[in-house]
């Protein structure tokens, strides 16, 4: 597996598919024309479905000079097609310069076509199965995630750690201090700094650990649906769940910077291995592969936080991948608003569910996380395309802006 380097990228929103990874094309082409006097790229499956309420093409735009690119939204389609494919042409006047094919393959990643296998980032690890890295650390008397992170990728990796939580509870603080409506015509109001500030009956204290996890996830997702910066944990549409718990349990535990780091490292694992085996890209998978993944990784955190055993870990990210499987991905119009936002405050209370289930019931458990994240994968290359961020079916399809409530 690569390193969890991959899984934790710092960048602007609204979508890590569809504009991180665009972005991040683009930029390699402009760096191989530089003098090109105009481009072309040319998006295909959920890229040109979704990809003017994603900022796809405003990304585009902005990376290769707006008046020299022209975007093209295809509904051309092909056998063994990637759903977030996308085509580069660089041109001196009529005369093509170059050509480039690059697959958005979720999380900020791309895939060029024909990309020499050597310049891929590295493996670091060896194990490629939670069953590998589970019997590996039994091997290597290795009790937490964490350490067997650390193995892996030097100490390094905690200064890395560091950047990331810093980023994330930014994210969180500049989310809580907004009001107002969200960019791209849904009237989205937001509500984290509502949410924040109200009230709870004192003798419902369940309620108030909801109402700062659910406000902490808007305020995360809320400031991804407004281009602003955040962290993929694993995606852009997933920012909110993981920061969100991993902020109360700092908040209400006591847990240092230190220790946040060792549920990063852990829940970097659980992405990784999600990526590799299954996938987090909801073009792809649907929201199981987004929504579903951040709800383990967040499980997987707490968990390493408060001690749990290596099979505690496992049994926590599996029950919250578990129970969002077949979750579609259906943004309205295309943007990461509804039900994108709601759906980060959701899957970040489910985790804590997770982890506390984990806590007294890994004994009898029976599925692994491998087996799960398989289970994911196929029922997500099953879902029918429209349920796949095409916005094409759902909610997407049935949401009316003149009589939204109906």
């Amino acid at each position: 597996m690569k390193s969890i380097r991959q899984i934790y990228k710092i960048g602007k929103g609204p979508s890590s598919s569809h504009t991180m990874g665009p972005e991040r094309a683009a930029l390699l082409f402009l760096k191989q024309y530089p003098r090109a006097a105009a481009f072309q790229v040319t998006l295909y499956g959920s890229l040109s479905k979704t990809g003017v309420g994603h900022g796809t093409d405003r990304v585009l735009r902005e990376s290769l000079g707006p008046d020299r690119t022209r975007v093209i939204f295809s509904q051309e389609a092909w056998e063994g097609m990637h759903p977030n494919t996308m085509d580069f042409a660089a041109f001196a006047g009529e005369s093509p310069l170059g050509q480039m094919r690059v697959e958005s393959i979720g999380g900020g990643d791309i895939r060029i076509s024909g990309h020499p296998e050597s310049e891929t980032p590295e493996e670091v690890y060896v194990e490629h199965s939670f069953a590998e890295i589970a019997y590996f650390c039994k091997w290597r008397y290795i009790h937490t995630l964490s350490d067997y992170v650390e193995l892996n990728e030097g100490p390094e990796i905690w200064d890395f750690l560091m950047e990331v939580w810093q980023a994330m509870k930014q994210v969180i603080d500049r989310g809580l201090s907004k009001t107002g409506v969200l960019p791209g015509g849904l009237n989205v109001q937001r509500k984290a700094k509502y949410l924040y500030e109200q009230s709870t009956p004192k003798d419902i204290p369940a309620m108030k650990e909801f109402q700062t996890i659910a406000a902490y996830a808007y305020a995360a997702a809320e400031e991804n649906a407004d281009n602003g910066t955040v962290v993929t944990a694993p995606t852009c549409g997933a920012c909110g769940v993981l920061p969100a718990v991993l902020k109360y349990a700092q908040d209400t535990r006591g847990f240092t910077d230190a220790q946040i780091l060792r549920g990063l490292a852990a829940a970097g694992i659980i992405g990784n291995l999600t990526k590799q085996n299954a996938s987090i890209s909801g073009a792809e998978c649907g929201c199981q592969a987004e929504i579903g993944t951040a709800c383990s990784m967040a499980a997987a955190a707490l968990a390493e936080l408060y001690g749990q055993s290596l099979d505690q870990v496992e049994y926590a990210a599996e029950v919250a991948m578990e129970h969002h499987l077949g979750l579609t991905c259906d943004p309205i119009c295309g943007l990461v608003q509804i039900p994108c936002i709601e759906r980060n405050a959701v899957a970040a209370v489910r985790a804590m569910n997770a982890c506390n289930l984990s806590y007294f019931l890994t004994g009898s458990r029976n599925i692994s996380y491998d087996m799960v994240c398989r289970a994911m994968k196929e029922t997500g290359v099953h879902l029918d395309h429209r349920f796949r961020e095409t916005s094409e079916g759902g909610l997407a399809r049935l949401y009316n802006r003149k009589n939204a409530r109906r």
